[in-house]
């Protein structure tokens, strides 16, 4: 029906090899951004933009960055709020030490100093896997908050250790409202999700899946192993730096280094669980669920219950929202461990075979 190929040939290698091979793909792709770029912005007021739809694309960067490592190259981390913190304080300090740096400039090099750190903490992976990667990964999550906090210089000696982010200028422009931050946090994740999608399709993004696989078969066929993880941790903390930097910039605006904290980490980690491991779209779909999950719920339990009968006690919509995290984590992780991306899928494939779906 909607994504039959039919009729659609392909008479060069090129066109095998876009990007969105399918006409019905590329039209929804452009359809989205321009809603996302043109309706979004004139009809959201400055709650939607600031409070749910920046923090929104803050997150799904941070959570491709993650799918890239865990998802793609098979490398499990718990240290994505500690890179987050490396981008942000790392493009806070050259924007303010570097005062002829532009600030896309900074973002960028805060995301280079997260991909360092990265690295750094991505030697281990080379001799350990699984549960004990995980630790490892955990430890760059101490010790980084630890160095933010006990070092002034990262805070330019903020007695609290709390930053506050410059504001934004590009040629003169200033990015004062949620409207203009959330079109250039926009443009830099649009960019950033196409790069990562060519990415993953590419050499690297197969040596990634072959030794996310099995390492000792991907070593076999000459795939350099310690080359490829720690090419994977340094493009996902880059990710994650970025996302960090924005994070501090576009949404918060004041940040400290408790506030990337394990709890973080452990969000991200939930976000491409529900949405789906190994998936550029998940990172997304995950992201939404996410930030928009606890606001619904925080909306409507109360009327529901009441409708129903129940009078739930002060402060049990939060633990609520904890327990229904952890049931739809179980859920996902027994019944569709893909996620929602899975879920998205085998809804095209049904379209494919309509109106004699399997």
């Amino acid at each position: 029906m909607l994504y039959r190929e039919t009729g659609q040939f392909k008479t060069s290698y090129a066109a095998d090899q876009q990007i969105f091979p399918l006409r019905q793909d590329r039209i929804g792709v452009v359809a989205t951004l321009l809603v996302a770029f043109i309706v979004v912005p004139l009809v959201a007021n400055e709650y939607w933009l600031e409070a749910i739809l920046i923090p929104f694309l803050v997150f799904s960067l941070a959570a491709l960055g993650l799918n890239i490592l865990t998802g793609y190259a098979g490398q499990l981390s718990l240290g994505t709020a500690a890179f987050m913190a490396v981008g942000a304080f790392g493009a806070y300090n050259f924007e303010l030490r570097l005062e002829w740096m532009p600030i896309l400039g900074s973002f960028a090099l805060g995301g280079v100093c997260a991909a360092f750190v990265g690295i750094l903490f991505g030697l281990p992976s080379l001799r350990i896997k699984g549960f004990y990667l995980a630790v490892a990964t955990l430890a760059a999550q101490f010790f980084v908050v630890w160095a933010l906090t006990h070092f002034n210089w990262f805070s330019n000696y903020s007695a609290s250790g709390v930053i506050t982010a410059q504001r934004i200028e590009i040629f003169g422009f200033y990015f004062l409202t949620g409207q203009s931050k959330y079109l250039l946090v926009l443009a830099i994740v649009t960019l950033l999700a196409l790069a990562a999608k060519n990415m993953v399709r590419s050499e690297t993004g197969r040596a990634w899946m072959a030794v996310r696989d099995f390492d000792v078969a991907a070593a076999v066929i000459g795939i350099p192993v310690m080359r490829t993880k720690l090419l994977a941790f340094a493009v996902s903390s880059f990710y994650c730096g970025v996302a960090g930097a924005l994070y501090a910039y576009a949404y918060l605006g004041t940040v400290e280094p408790d506030g990337f904290n394990l709890d973080l980490s452990f969000r991200i980690l939930f976000m491409i669980i529900i949405g789906g491991v190994g998936s550029i779209l998940g990172s997304f779909l995950g992201a939404a669920f996410i930030v928009l999950f606890p606001i619904l719920l925080n909306r409507f339990a109360e009327p529901f219950a009441n409708a129903i009968g129940i009078d739930l006690p002060s402060g049990m919509s939060s633990n609520l929202e904890l327990i229904i995290f952890g049931g739809l984590i179980i859920f996902f992780l027994a019944v569709e461990p893909l996620g929602l991306a899975r879920l998205w899928q085998v809804a095209k494939e049904k379209l494919r075979l309509w109106p004699f779906p399997h």
